[in-house]
């Protein structure tokens, strides 16, 4: 094993505010702390930081002292205030609350992760009853804010209940005043007229999957029934065009992209089909080892370094297009997410990058037959061990306070772990489901996780591009768009 040179360095403790570091490009020092502040140095301004020896004449000096990296006269009220604010999600309750309103799907996915049962099959849908009772359930959460979320399976096989949902949920809101928002998760294989003009007029949040180019997009979502590229994009179109002017931006339909072996040769493609059909943003994910994925993982899995080779490529694609289009609002959400976290003093509330995660204290999914999980991800490994209750049974207080969702909220927090000395620990977080899914442990050692590793890959690569003040300037506009979502959730 190749040994590990700890450079030797000289620390004043009583100078020196508390922060994790890490050496990166070009020599230089990258530095965080628990609130987010991060800075990069020269290797001589980083010994004189740690040593004490900066002057309070030097111009960093003032820059370190704000971020709470010198101690001298640093303003812990202020810093207080800025910890409290980025972790306000502890106090709100879950907010997000994923329906599956039917486990039936007529598509065939090659990386479906949530194990869809065939269309024509019997007993995977949610009845009213249930349905009402979900709704009740989710309305007894303190959060202030509730988006519920449509998901299956495909939910428009099951489509009367979600359109009972809609308007129970908004009558019942008339009393509750939430700041409410739905969505629907959809193929739009099922999509015509009536159903397009009620979602519209309800304010329903569309979103679809788009994995790429047309034979792309159809070699990884199987149809039988047709070209599912030409029926999604069609679909797409009629959304956008209905949206347009009739309502707040925040509602415009959106597509996801789900990447399997087959969209490795793609970036370039990818990006521009996302453009050229006047979406505003992309989504990447890699899949998750869950369902059919995890069945399937030997033929259209990959590794971690395959999926940053492939998705530095995205983003070094949308990047060159923003320096060539400046009035573009085109961007990759995750990317956008975790620069909010990086360059504002508030935090998105992104479910899988928080201690503790989102499982069952910032998440609830509700599956067809009333059984509740501590979030989506928890219903797709195929068994109990993360259901926490049902909504036919107990109480609110029972569900959230079950024995699995503390023992979640305990193995994601990053504290005690190895992640607490990662320099990326302020903008990053623990999946326990993903943990068991690849380890049978809700407890991973994290530097040989795979999620791990490209979330650490992305973080590394953000950094180095900010060091170009063109490209910095870019992913602030980026990190601001997600700032006029929070504001506009939070009035």
């Amino acid at each position: 094993m190749k040994e590990i040179k700890i450079p030797k360095i000289k620390v004043d403790p009583e100078k020196c505010g508390f922060f994790r570091f890490k050496k990166i490009k070009n020599n230089k020092y990258l530095l965080t702390n628990d609130l987010g502040e991060y800075i990069i140095l020269q290797e001589k301004t980083f010994k004189a930081l740690v040593r004490g020896k900066i002057s309070e004449s030097d111009p960093i000096y003032p820059v370190l002292q704000e971020q709470g990296l010198i101690r001298d006269k640093t303003d812990f009220s202020a810093l207080i205030g800025e910890y409290q604010k980025k972790n306000l999600f502890l106090w709100q309750g879950p907010s997000l609350h994923i329906i599956v309103v039917t486990l039936r799907c007529n598509q065939k996915c090659l990386y479906c992760q949530a194990s869809s049962r065939g269309g024509d099959e019997k007993g995977y849908d949610l009845d009213l009853d249930t349905a009402k009772k979900i709704v009740d359930t989710i309305f007894k959460s303190p959060s202030s804010s509730v988006a519920i979320e449509f998901q299956g399976g495909e939910p428009l096989l099951n489509w009367p209940v979600v359109k009972f949902i809609i308007k129970y949920a908004n009558e019942k809101n008339k009393t509750e005043k939430k700041n409410m928002e739905m969505r629907l998760v959809s193929n739009f294989s099922l999509m015509d007229e009536k159903k397009l003009e009620f979602l519209v007029k309800n304010s329903i949040t569309l979103c679809t999957s788009l994995d790429g180019p047309e034979e792309l997009h159809n070699k990884n979502r199987i149809w039988s029934h047709g070209n599912n590229y030409k029926q999604t994009i069609t679909w797409l179109k009629k959304a956008q065009e209905e949206y347009k002017g009739r309502l707040d931006n925040k509602y415009r339909p959106g597509a996801l992209v789900t990447v399997s072996r087959l969209s490795l040769k793609y970036p370039k493609e990818i990006v521009d089909e996302y453009i050229k059909r006047g979406i505003e943003a992309i989504f990447v994910r890699p899949m998750t080892p869950l369902g059919v994925a995890k069945e399937q993982w030997g033929r259209i899995g990959y590794s971690a370094e395959e999926y940053l080779k492939f998705y530095t490529k995205i983003l070094d694609h949308i990047i060159a297009y923003n320096l060539e289009h400046p009035k573009t609002r085109f961007h990759e959400n995750f990317v956008k997410t975790v620069l909010a976290k990086m360059l504002t003093e508030y935090d998105p509330n992104f479910l899988e990058l928080r201690s503790p995660c989102g499982a069952g204290i910032g998440q609830l999914l509700y599956n067809y037959d009333g059984k509740m999980y501590t979030c989506d991800e928890g219903r797709m490994i195929g068994e109990d061990t993360f259901c926490i209750g049902d909504v036919k049974k107990g109480s609110y207080r029972d569900i959230i306070s079950h024995p699995t969702v503390k023992s979640l909220c305990l193995a994601s927090c990053l504290e005690g772990l190895s992640c607490d000395s990662c320099v990326y620990k302020p903008y990053c977080g623990i999946c326990p489901i993903y943990n068991y899914a690849t380890c049978g442990n809700i407890f991973s050692q994290m530097p040989l996780n795979e999620r791990c590793r490209i979330n650490m890959g992305i973080f590394e690569y953000l950094f180095n591009k900010m060091q170009n003040n063109k490209i910095r300037d870019i992913f602030i506009k980026w990190a601001d768009y997600t700032l006029e979502n929070l504001i506009d959730q939070n009035q």
